[in-house]
């Protein structure tokens, strides 16, 4: 019981580790902070990684509620979120930034409270906790009673605390990596996402053919 829980636990880790991907947008949080000085980024990646997780914590908790009050299926999410995922770990595997991850060209920076909102938008959302973040969320939260709920907020929370560091060294990281360590990481994250993405499908498509079954349609 005890080895299935610990595999669990690191299967929700690694799910969330690549589809946020820490090492990759950490040259992102660069981009967006070039100006500031160390104190002002640390600022913007706290309040950052804080909001995210308390967006993820938010929709954990909430899954099965929106489920229910919009007349959704568990299977009809996890076939949804696996296409988000796969679509988001494909573009990545082609060296891409995906869609929903890529910032906007008109973030201005002006003053204070405009490199703070930075933390907000882009770099919350929907950077780190972008569509694919909050799909994987549901979908692992949702999936076995509390001890999955508590699994998912525990694993989340140590990806926000490993993205903070890796924020906050990000200069030495990119240094020691190169534009090429990079790439090699970010494709391999690619390919982690779209074969979860591909599971994702695969487990729902099972769950509405038993809930067709169940409900009598063949």
């Amino acid at each position: 019981m005890m080895h299935g829980m610990t595999g669990h636990a690191l299967s929700v880790f690694m799910g969330f580790f690549a589809i946020m991907n820490p090492v990759a947008n950490t040259p992102v949080f660069l981009g967006l902070t070039a100006n500031d000085p160390p104190d002002i980024k640390r600022r913007i990646a706290t309040k950052a990684l804080l909001l995210t997780f308390t967006l993820i914590v938010l929709f954990s908790l909430l899954g099965k509620l929106i489920f229910n009050l919009f007349g959704i299926t568990l299977p009809a999410f996890q076939i949804t979120g696996g296409i988000i995922v796969f679509m988001i770990g494909i573009q990545m595997l082609h060296g891409e930034q995906s869609r929903v991850h890529n910032p906007a060209n008109t973030d201005s920076k002006k003053s204070l409270q405009g490199e703070l909102s930075v933390a907000i938008t882009p770099l919350a959302i929907p950077i780190l906790g972008g569509p694919g973040t909050i799909a994987t969320a549901m979908n692992f939260s949702s999936s076995g009673g509390v001890a999955a709920l508590l699994i998912t907020i525990a694993a989340f929370a140590l990806l926000c605390l490993i993205t903070y560091v890796f924020f906050l060294s990000g200069e030495r990281l990119v240094q020691l990596l190169g534009d090429d360590g990079l790439g090699v990481v970010t494709r391999l994250m690619g390919l982690i996402l779209a074969v979860i993405g591909t599971q994702m499908v695969v487990t729902g498509t099972t769950g509405a053919f038993k809930l067709a079954r169940q409900a009598g349609v063949f």
